[in-house]
């Protein structure tokens, strides 16, 4: 298990939405709906980005790559979900655990360092728009692509490490909807005020500085964008951002609460609502948010459609 021998828990029992027990049915049926729906949905906006030349811009291209990401995002925590809600023994192996926890969180974090750099492409874009051909190649949008994956994949190595020694000896009900960090540690037998000292500090730098980033990204913007003499000029700049924007304030305004804190957990109920947001209902609505606020996307998805319909 790579937890010593000292570690008696070999498994741990997710116990999801306990409040909700006599409408399990139903509740598998939204979530895979939500589910089906966001896989169709973020899907489609990669393959559209890939398969229209039209699209092929900096700004489209982490759009894709941001798909992708919510795809994995998604893919690692609601079929568990689904498997849960059927079944009566709602159990995860240890190392499942830690597993399910280093990819949401290392997904989680290839999100923040995307959107960061989505942020700093509307900045030249608006700010810099002479010089933005030059400054912001497929080469070098590629070279932030891939290293936004590897920081994303690096970010949550010494916190796993950190919970992989813990003692677990006794209760093993994790009282969230996955497997987390805070509901986690709240079960190890020994003092965890390191890990969550740890825990905080890693992800205030990672939430904070990225989100920090973007806002002064913004900032910079609306002073451009308020020296723009036209109103249709002003109209197309704010266009530009508002998809982003909207996809920036769903996602961190439920990150921040969650795991910018030096506490192991709040009420069950707050963690498990704050898990639902950014792990269910963001993802579902990021590309739904692009495709209905992007005139390029919506006629980039008519002609694919145009080209579907002929080939039959």
């Amino acid at each position: 298990m790579g937890t010593g021998n000292w570690s008696q828990v070999t498994e741990f029992i997710i116990l999801g939405f306990p409040h909700l027990q006599g409408a399990q049915t139903y509740l598998f049926l939204l979530l895979f709906l939500i589910y089906l729906t966001t896989i169709l949905g973020n899907l489609l906006i990669f393959l559209v980005v890939l398969l229209d030349s039209g699209l092929h811009k900096p700004m489209y291209q982490f759009v894709s790559v941001l798909s992708i990401v919510e795809l994995g995002y998604t893919a690692v925590t609601i079929p568990k979900m689904l498997a849960n809600l059927l079944s009566e023994k709602k159990t995860i192996s240890f190392s499942g655990c830690l597993l399910q926890i280093y990819f949401f969180h290392s997904l989680g974090a290839t999100e923040c360092y995307l959107l960061t750099s989505m942020a700093y492409d509307r900045y030249l874009a608006i700010c810099r728009p002479l010089h933005y051909p030059t400054l912001m190649t497929p080469e070098l949008c590629t070279k932030i692509a891939v290293a936004c994956w590897l920081g994303g994949l690096a970010g949550p190595v010494a916190e796993i490490s950190l919970v992989s020694r813990l003692p677990f000896c006794g209760p093993n009900h994790i009282q969230h909807i996955f497997c987390d960090f805070p509901p986690v540690l709240s079960l190890a037998c020994t003092d965890t005020s390191t890990n969550v000292v740890v825990d905080f500090v890693i992800n205030s730098c990672k939430i904070l500085v990225t989100f920090l980033l973007i806002l002064t990204s913004y900032v910079q913007i609306a002073r451009t964008v308020l020296r723009i003499p036209s109103g249709a000029g002003k109209q197309k700049a704010v266009s530009t951002c508002a998809s982003h924007l909207m996809v920036v304030l769903l996602f961190y305004g439920s990150i921040l609460f969650m795991y910018v804190r030096l506490k192991r957990s709040y009420s069950l109920d707050y963690d498990r609502a704050l898990a639902v947001v950014y792990s269910v209902l963001t993802p579902l609505l990021n590309p739904f948010i692009y495709s209905l606020r992007n005139k390029e996307i919506k006629e980039a998805v008519r002609r694919q459609l145009d080209r579907t319909r002929m080939l039959w």
